[in-house]
């Protein structure tokens, strides 16, 4: 029997690419950007163009993020004010970004998919109508490090931490550490280094949800919940 075949969407870092494919899974990667690694097995292109290439799971993991996140609602009014009234470029884009999300979710003939999505304002719930969602840190899974992830989750079983750490107390230089994703300076490659997915999450992914993967007879996910 051939190996579920994994596609991984907006990503460039190959670390979950890698993750799927270290347990024997046919892994690829997709993004508009090269693969940061340079693996032959990333498609360059429009991830929607490809939701319909006969895939088992998708994992999409830094869709666009940040008009959808709690911190950019305010920025939907110009100024940052909503007195000042709405900003229409940002509700467009809030709009496209939406669309994109709900059509990660919705199309093509993928039965398990996991979408990664931040801590949403109102109007991003209301357009992308977004469903069951777990929330994790990375110190879950024994990367020091604060990072609210959420996961949109479709048919996959909520992640189990593999590996958890006791947070250190606020104002302590290690605190400082663990919140680097937040404190990091504004830059060129600030977005990019603020989405990769941390090594030890990645592999909690690759071995529980590809364990659903290799369990296809199992129940309905939602049946199973109903029961």
């Amino acid at each position: 029997m051939s190996a579920p075949r994994v596609l991984i969407g907006c990503e460039r870092s190959g670390v979950l690419r890698r993750a799927f494919l270290a347990r024997g899974f046919d892994a690829w990667s997709c993004d508009l950007e090269p693969a940061d690694d340079g693996s032959n097995r990333h498609i360059r292109d429009d991830l929607l163009a490809h939701l319909d290439d006969g895939w088992d799971m998708l994992a999409v993991m830094h869709p666009p993020c940040t008009i959808l996140c709690n911190s950019g609602g305010r920025w939907l009014y110009i100024g940052g004010k909503k007195v000042n009234g709405r900003d229409e470029p940002r509700w467009a884009e809030l709009d496209a970004a939406a669309a994109f999300y709900r059509a990660c979710r919705e199309k093509g003939n993928i039965r398990r998919r996991a979408l990664e999505n931040p801590v949403m304002h109102r109007h991003a719930i209301e357009r992308t109508q977004r469903g069951r969602t777990q929330f994790v840190q990375p110190w879950w899974f024994g990367d020091p490090f604060f990072k609210s992830t959420g996961f949109e989750l479709i048919e996959l079983p909520d992640l189990q931490p593999t590996n958890k750490l006791i947070p250190p107390k606020a104002g302590t230089d290690e605190h400082k550490a663990w919140s680097r994703v937040h404190r990091m300076p504004p830059g060129a490659e600030r977005a990019r280094l603020r989405s990769e997915t941390f090594p030890g999450l990645a592999d909690a992914c690759a071995e529980q949800w590809g364990a659903a993967l290799l369990n296809p007879a199992q129940p309905d996910l939602f049946e199973r919940i109903a029961a």
